[in-house]
C-alpha cells in the first residue's frame, strides 16, 4: 500500500500557471483513495488451514452443531439470535442510557457542526456591515481652524471580500473536515458495536457464574449429606476420626470457594448495570440463566474481501488516512500564491440627514496576491510532517486490519475448538458422575477406602465447574464472532441520537 501520488507544480509563482489553476480548479496534493483490501483476502478462509463446515454435536445445553456459512448477511440486531426477549430489550434500553453512546453522538455533532462552519466560511464570500458615529474635536494644527474644531462623522459601509481557491486549500481543507466527520460516525458505530457485545458477553458472564454457583452449592449439599453418613459411622465406632476430619475439611474448602464465585457474579452484575447505563444500586436489572439462551446454530461469516468495509474500527482508520492526505493537499496549496477580492461600499457625512445621499457616497474593488518568498523552511517543513502524518496514519491502518483479520481467525478457531471441548466436558460430567455413584455405593458396603470416594468426589466436582465453563465459552465467542465481523451495522437505518442526560442554557 503506497501513499497517492502528490501533484506539484514546479514554478509556484507564475501567473500563467495561476491563470490555468483557477480556470480548471485543480486542487493540489494527493486525490485520496480507499485502500484495497490485503492480497490473500480473496479466498474464504480466515485461518492457515480450512475450517471445517460445521463444528462437533454434543448432548445437553449448548451442544448444537454451528455452521459457518460464508457470504451470508449479518443482521443488524445479531443478538436477536440467541433468542432471548429479556436480552434484547436490556440492549435496547442500553442504547437510550448509554453515556458511552451519547458521548460519541455528541462528538459527531460537533464534527459536523465544525464541518458547517468552516465550509461557510471557505466557500461563499465574507459579507460584513458597519455603522459608526463619532463626535471629535480637532486641534487648531490639525483642523487649521483658530481655537480647534469640533465635528461629528457618520459612516455605513459593506465590506466584501473572498480568497480565490486557486490552489484547492479550501477544498482540501473540507475534504479534511468531511472525513473528520466521517470518522467520528464510524465511531458511533464502533461505540454500539463496542456496547453491545459487551452486554452481552457480560450476560453470558453472569449466567456462567451464577450456573457455576447452583453447581457448586448442590456439590455442597452433597458433601454435607456424605458428612452426615461419615458422622453417623464414626459414632458407632466404624471408622476413625480421621476420615471425619478429611471430610469436614473438604465441605470447608467448597464453603471457602462461594465467596469468591459469589464476588465475581456480584461485579459481573454491577459492569452490566454500568454498561445498560444506570447504577449499580439500581434496581430492575434482570438475572441471566445459560437455560435462557439458544445457541444460534448458522454462522454468517463474512467473506475476508468484504471485511474492511464493514469493521467501524477500520473504516474510521480510513477516515483518518483521508484527513491526513487532505492536510498534504492543504500544506502544499500554502506554498502557492493565495488571491483575495475585496470591495467596500458605503457613505460617510459629518450630518445623519447626508449619510446617504449621493455626494456622501464611496466605494472600492482591491485584488491582493500574497506569496510567501522566504519563510525559514517552514512551510516546507509542514509538508513533510503532513507526508509523515499521512504515513503514519497508513501503518496504523493496516495495522487496525491486521488485528482485524485476527480477532475473526480467533473467533473460528475458538468456536470449533470450543465445540470439541464441550462434546469433551461431557463426556468428563457423565463419567465422572457414574464413577461418584459407584464409588459411594463401594465405600458404604466398605469395598473401597475414603481416600478413594474423596477423590471420585473432586473429580465429579471439577467436572462440573468444568461443563458450564464449556458451556458458557460457546456463547460467548459467538458473540465474539459476530463483534469481529463488525456487526452488521450496514443493515439498520441510522441511529437516532441518545437522549442527553443534561441539559445546557444556551441562551448564556
Amino acid at each position: 500500500m503506497t501513499p497517492p501520488t502528490l501533484t506539484t507544480i514546479t514554478h509556484p509563482g507564475a501567473a500563467a500557471v495561476a491563470i490555468s489553476l483557477a480556470l480548471c480548479g485543480c486542487a493540489v496534493g494527493p486525490n485520496f483513495r480507499s485502500p484495497d483490501a490485503p492480497s490473500d483476502a480473496g479466498s474464504n478462509s480466515y485461518t492457515p488451514t480450512a475450517l471445517p463446515t460445521q463444528t462437533v454435536q454434543a448432548d445437553g445445553p449448548a451442544g448444537a452443531a454451528q455452521q459457518f456459512v460464508f457470504g451470508q448477511e449479518i443482521p443488524a440486531q445479531w443478538w436477536t439470535l440467541f433468542h432471548s426477549e429479556t436480552l434484547d430489550q436490556m440492549i435496547r434500553g442500553a442504547l437510550q442510557q448509554s453515556p458511552d453512546m451519547a458521548s460519541a453522538q455528541a462528538a459527531l455533532r460537533q464534527a459536523r457542526e465544525n464541518y458547517n462552519a468552516e465550509s461557510g466560511s471557505l466557500l461563499y464570500p465574507n459579507v460584513s456591515g458597519k455603522l459608526s458615529a463619532t463626535r471629535e474635536r480637532a486641534s487648531a494644527v490639525s483642523s487649521g481652524v483658530p481655537g480647534g474644531s469640533v465635528f461629528n462623522l457618520f459612516n455605513a459601509s459593506v465590506n466584501v471580500s473572498y480568497t480565490l481557491d486557486v490552489f484547492g486549500a479550501s477544498r482540501r481543507t473540507l475534504e479534511g473536515l468531511q472525513a473528520a466527520v466521517d470518522y467520528q460516525r464510524f465511531q458511533v458505530e464502533a461505540t454500539y458495536l463496542s456496547l453491545t457485545a459487551n452486554l452481552v458477553t457480560t450476560a453470558i458472564k453472569e449466567a456462567s457464574l451464577r450456573a457455576q454457583l447452583h453447581a457448586t452449592l448442590a456439590v455442597l449439599d452433597d458433601q454435607q449429606q456424605q458428612l452426615a453418613v461419615i458422622e453417623n459411622q464414626f459414632a458407632l465406632g466404624a471408622i476413625p476420626r480421621s476420615t471425619v476430619l478429611t471430610q469436614r475439611t473438604q465441605v470447608a474448602q467448597t464453603l471457602a470457594s462461594l465467596p469468591d464465585l459469589e464476588k465475581s457474579l456480584a461485579q459481573t452484575r454491577h459492569q452490566l448495570s454500568v454498561y445498560a447505563g444506570k447504577l449499580p444500586s439500581e434496581s430492575g436489572m434482570p438475572e441471566f440463566q445459560l437455560e435462557s439462551l439458544q445457541l444460534p446454530q448458522d454462522l454468517p461469516v463474512t467473506l475476508p474481501s468484504a471485511l474492511v468495509r464493514q469493521r467501524p474500527d477500520i473504516r474510521a482508520k480510513e477516515e483518518s488516512l483521508h484527513q491526513a492526505s487532505a492536510q498534504i493537499g492543504v500544506a502544499t496549496a500554502n506554498q502557492y500564491p493565495q488571491i483575495t477580492l475585496s470591495g467596500d461600499y458605503g457613505s460617510a457625512a459629518s450630518r445623519m440627514g447626508d449619510l446617504f445621499s449621493h455626494a456622501a457616497g464611496f466605494w472600492s474593488i482591491a485584488a491582493a496576491l500574497a506569496q510567501p518568498i522566504f519563510n525559514g523552511g517552514e512551510l516546507s517543513a509542514k509538508r513533510r510532517a503532513a507526508v509523515a502524518a499521512y504515513e503514519q496514519a497508513e501503518a496504523q491502518y493496516r495495522g487496525t486490519v491486521l488485528t482485524a483479520f485476527q480477532n475473526v481467525a480467533d473467533s473460528l478457531r475458538a468456536l470449533d475448538f470450543d465445540a470439541s471441548t464441550l462434546k469433551a466436558q461431557v463426556e468428563v460430567e457423565a463419567v465422572a458422575g457414574e464413577a461418584l455413584s459407584l464409588n459411594k455405593r463401594q465405600y458404604e458396603l466398605g469395598a473401597i477406602s475414603y481416600l478413594a470416594l474423596l477423590d471420585a468426589e473432586r473429580t465429579y466436582q471439577k467436572s462440573r465447574i468444568g461443563l458450564v465453563q464449556a458451556q458458557a465459552a460457546r456463547y460467548a465467542d459467538t458473540a465474539a464472532l459476530f463483534q469481529a465481523l463488525g456487526g452488521g451495522w450496514w443493515n439498520r437505518p441510522p441511529l437516532a441520537d441518545a437522549t442527553p442526560t443534561a441539559t445546557v442554557d444556551t441562551n448564556n
